[in-house]
């Protein structure tokens, strides 16, 4: 078993500046989304994916293998399952290719580049907030959808904005050109009529 602090068996612990960057990463990780995560997930995908040990190495053990996200992603798709294959494996390999399955059928689905989290950050754990943070947007994704595949509560996760494209006709687009914005401002009825500041300058 490997020491606290350990990502695979042939790296050691770390030390000074990386130790800081790695508790800075390990301080982001959310108890709370976790329990939320959790309780999505099983409602979502069964009891047959069980409950992971609470904290941050229980559920990184729990999603490791891959097989519980295949499930995921496979119940949030209305027609054909993404994940085709979903076995569980020891070989680090086969673990890191369905985590990798994962990840295209997300993207495909609809979460962006940005909120993806790479392979070894659940492999390793070296980033498990960067998975929160994608299974937050895929269950966001999920909710805006609205497709009837999710499976909980709608307020776990906010609605993503969607987006209202206008189509506007050029006689649309030439007559707004000639409104003036409030921005710009207005001199309409405006005179200096009426203003004095104070009392007349005296001259002696």
């Amino acid at each position: 078993m490997a020491a606290k602090g350990t990502g695979m068996a042939n790296k050691g612990p770390s030390y000074g500046m990386s130790r800081q960057v790695q508790d800075k990463i390990d301080s982001k990780y959310d108890p709370e989304l976790e329990q939320i995560l959790v309780e999505w997930i099983n409602r979502q995908c069964g009891a047959s994916v069980g409950k992971p040990e609470a904290g941050k190495t229980g559920f990184q053990a729990w999603l490791k293998d891959g097989c519980v996200l295949g499930e995921l992603i496979n119940s949030l798709s209305p027609g054909d399952k993404p994940v085709k294959k979903i076995q569980s494996s020891t070989m680090a390999f086969k673990q890191m290719e369905q985590i990798a399955q994962f990840l295209g059928a997300a993207e495909k689905y609809g979460v962006t580049k940005t909120d993806m989290f790479q392979t070894v950050d659940l492999w390793e754990g070296k980033d498990l907030a960067a998975v929160q943070r994608t299974l937050s947007a895929l269950g966001s994704l999920a909710v805006t959808k609205d497709e009837g595949t999710y499976n909980g509560d709608p307020n776990w996760f906010f609605k993503k904005a969607i987006e209202n494209k206008r189509d506007f006709s050029d006689d649309q687009l030439k007559a707004g050109k000639n409104v003036i914005g409030l921005q710009m401002g207005s001199n309409k009825g405006a005179s200096q009529e009426g203003m004095s500041y104070g009392r007349p300058r005296q001259i002696m």
